[in-house]
């Protein structure tokens, strides 16, 4: 067996370990990633490809570095198309968006993070996490090219992604770290990117629309006019969908995809849930949507994943030179991922719980009716206000469909008192339980008002 030691080992990389890596081999640490996939194949995700906030990018791989990979950075709204009700929503988006080439910018992270002194090893599958007799993470053991390999390390950082196989080795029982975790809190999906001969007239916009079962929704991501990312996906805990086939069934359907062709295709998990409560185990940090660091409602995680990345080699760095990498040690970066984006994330994962309890018709009506800039505020701060006549306005357009008004103004007002209460996130693992317990009290009444099964 071979063994190799680094200050700090990073599983995967996708944005999250490339950003973890590049932030600690900056500063002089030894680390290395290790990657499943070939070193030709590193990089290849499948994603919906548009990436929100890209101006404000850690520099641990700065923006300069990823652009190249940005195809279309027109974008400015959202397009919901509601075809039940004959309606289509324009909703406008807030801040800098592009469509990217996934498979360009993977590759320019690694690129990046190779020349700041990052190690790669790529054709390595992580089989299990090493831990000493008190529970801390050391490292991890896995395949080489047939051969057995184990890395040992001050800090491990999980950044393998959703429904890591990480957390289902390791022995987190006695951490703070979040193993309340279901598959049916993720979703499963499905893209193309198809090439089509005729510019799309919506080259300017993110195309969202539900699908016709499994409450499931279908995007139309145009990287440039011609070239398209489209796909489905569907909540894990709703009846399967036929990915590939309902995906062809749209396709044959929209007129712009005749004559198309398809470049490419993949599927992945991605989380619909809030971000872990504790992300954090002693020696252990996980990061992007390995701690769900994803938007539950659009799906977005390029940026969340980019700035855990940044927060967990920062954090590693400070642990490894105190000598301390113990679980309080470590603490902060949870403190940061939810003043970041944490507690918005959650406060929006209550939409998706109304969602759950509420029939696709009824939504679907009420989405027509309401003011584009509101949906979008609430979209991606977590929360939003109505002025008095914009609330008669979508009243009117909406009567028939009252009773589920109602109940998302109710839903509306605990996610805001979940918010505030993400707000006083522990500043130690000591207050820890205590704000769980309040926090899941405010999640009862979420479930008692909304009528939807618990979700955690």
């Amino acid at each position: 067996m071979t063994t190799h030691e680094y200050d700090v080992c990073v599983v995967g990389a996708g944005t999250a370990g490339c950003y973890a890596a590049a932030t600690v081999a900056r500063e002089g640490y030894s680390v290395v990633i290790v990657e499943r996939k070939t070193a030709e194949e590193a990089g290849h995700i499948a994603c919906g490809d548009a990436l929100k906030g890209a101006a404000n990018f850690p520099e641990a791989i700065p923006k300069s570095d990823i652009e190249p990979a940005f195809t279309n950075t027109e974008v400015d709204h959202g397009r919901f198309e509601i075809p039940s009700e004959d309606a289509v929503l324009d909703i406008p988006v807030p801040g800098e968006i592009a469509v990217i080439d996934r498979w360009e910018y993977g590759r320019r992270l690694i690129e990046t993070a190779e020349r700041v002194g990052v190690e790669f090893h790529y054709d390595t599958v992580v089989k299990s996490v090493e831990q000493d007799d008190d529970g801390r993470v050391t490292g991890v053991s896995g395949v080489h090219k047939g051969d057995p390999v184990t890395y040992e390390a001050e800090v491990t950082i999980d950044g393998a992604g959703a429904l890591s196989i990480l957390q289902d080795k390791a022995d987190l029982s006695d951490a703070t770290f979040d193993t309340n975790v279901r598959y049916s809190q993720f979703s499963s999906a499905y893209r193309e990117i198809v090439e089509v001969e005729e510019p799309v007239e919506w080259e300017d916009a993110l195309v969202l629309k539900p699908t016709k079962r499994s409450a499931g929704y279908l995007w139309y991501f145009p990287r440039t006019p011609t070239e398209i990312n489209v796909g489905l996906g569907f909540q894990m805990n709703e009846e399967p969908m036929k990915l590939v086939g309902d995906l062809r069934e749209d396709l044959q359907n929209r007129e712009e995809f005749v004559g198309a062709t398809v470049k490419d295709k993949l599927g992945a998990a991605l989380p619909t849930r809030r971000t872990y409560d504790s992300a954090v185990a002693p020696g252990f940090i996980a990061a992007g949507d390995a701690a769900a660091h994803v938007n539950p409602i659009t799906g977005g995680g390029i940026a969340g994943a980019a700035y855990s990345g940044q927060y967990a080699g920062e954090q590693a760095m400070e642990a490894i030179e105190n000598g301390d990498v113990s679980e309080d040690a470590l603490w902060e970066y949870n403190e940061r991922v939810m003043d970041h984006y944490g507690g918005r994330y959650a406060a929006l994962d209550v939409y998706n719980i109304f969602a759950t309890a509420n029939g696709l018709d009824d939504l679907m009506s009420l989405l027509a009716a309401m003011p584009g800039e509101e949906l979008s505020e609430a979209l991606y701060s977590g929360t939003a206000g109505v002025s008095p006549l914009l609330a008669a306005k979508t009243l009117w357009k909406s009567r028939g469909h009252w009773d589920t008004v109602y109940g998302l103004f109710k839903t509306k007002r605990l996610a805001d008192r979940l918010l505030a209460h993400y707000e006083n996130y522990p500043d130690s693992p000591e207050f820890f339980r205590n704000w769980q317990l309040k926090r899941d009290r405010i999640m009862d009444d979420v479930y008692e008002t909304t009528g939807a099964d618990a979700k955690y």
